[in-house]
């Protein structure tokens, strides 16, 4: 598990007070929808891993669902590996697309890192989700780490049916995102988040989280002030991602007109005014 959330004093951050905010959360469970959908350098690797969940268990829960429907698989949003590297190492075939030339390197390199019998099993393909254009079927196409959230709503609705149409009969897309209770966000747009990012290598490091939400467009940026230390040296690092809330009832709306049918839904409470969602939807036989 991570270690819990806790407040960081605005001091720490001298000259961006005003930026953060006054009210900081904390939580020792779970990070609230703060994923980043941008490209993650490698520096910033163990943040990444850090807001995607307590060791990324969102792996096991795919996983689970691969072994249900067989590959070969869609991993989209994939970065450099988080599920593509995993699912290939237990013998699904992985066309992995991520818009980062970097961490498309980076999933390959791993894969090479780790031997033919993996690296043979994945293809990385460069491209950009709001236009993409497949050329493969698939038994199981996955949005992972919300990254549904990354495409805007009006690039969403042909992302979908492109995935529907590249389905076998019966495969399934899976994808999670976070959902925000709309009232609350128009009576408090600004959140302020603070925890520790779990690390092994020496290094610690701190981070605050501002969320800024925009609902004129249904859309929010997450700011992360980060900072971290060495045994000889300290740096800050200011890293942003914008994503778009999603709206469940549209979303819901889109997969049917897409021709995927919902087979399977789970929430997660993250806070009063938040959840985690999880679907399985199905292409029509």
């Amino acid at each position: 598990m991570p270690a819990a959330l806790v407040p960081v004093l605005p001091s720490e951050y001298t000259g961006r007070c005003e930026a953060l905010g006054t009210s900081i959360r904390a939580t020792a469970e779970y990070l609230p929808g703060l994923e980043s959908t941008s490209p993650v350098d490698n520096d910033s690797v163990w943040l990444h891993d850090a807001l995607l969940g307590p060791h990324s268990a969102d792996i096991v829960r795919y996983l689970r669902l691969a072994r249900a429907t067989g590959g070969p698989v869609l991993d989209l949003g994939s970065g450099a590996g988080r599920l593509a590297v995993p699912f290939a190492r237990h013998g699904f075939l992985v066309e992995a697309v991520d818009r980062d030339a970097s961490s498309l390197e980076r999933l390959q390199t791993w894969g090479r890192r780790i031997g033919p019998q993996v690296s043979r099993l994945v293809i990385p393909t460069r491209a950009d989700l709001a236009e993409l254009h497949l050329r493969r079927t698939y038994r199981l196409a996955l949005l992972a780490g919300t990254m549904v959230s990354a495409v805007s709503p009006r690039a969403r609705p042909e992302l979908l049916r492109e995935i529907a149409s590249h389905l076998d009969p019966g495969g399934a897309l899976a994808l999670d995102y976070t959902a925000h209770q709309l009232r609350g966000l128009s009576e408090d747009p600004h959140r302020t988040w603070a925890f520790q990012v779990p690390r092994f290598d020496g290094i610690e490091e701190w981070v605050v989280a501002r969320q800024v939400f925009d609902l004129a467009d249904m859309s929010e940026r997450i700011t992360y002030y980060a900072v971290r230390t060495g045994k000889s040296s300290s740096e800050r690092v200011v890293l942003t991602t914008d994503k778009w809330v999603i709206d469940p009832q549209r979303l819901t709306d889109e997969l049917h007109a897409a021709g995927l049918r919902i087979e399977g839904r789970r929430r997660r409470r993250i806070d009063e005014r938040t959840e985690s969602v999880f679907l399985v939807c199905r292409a029509h036989a």
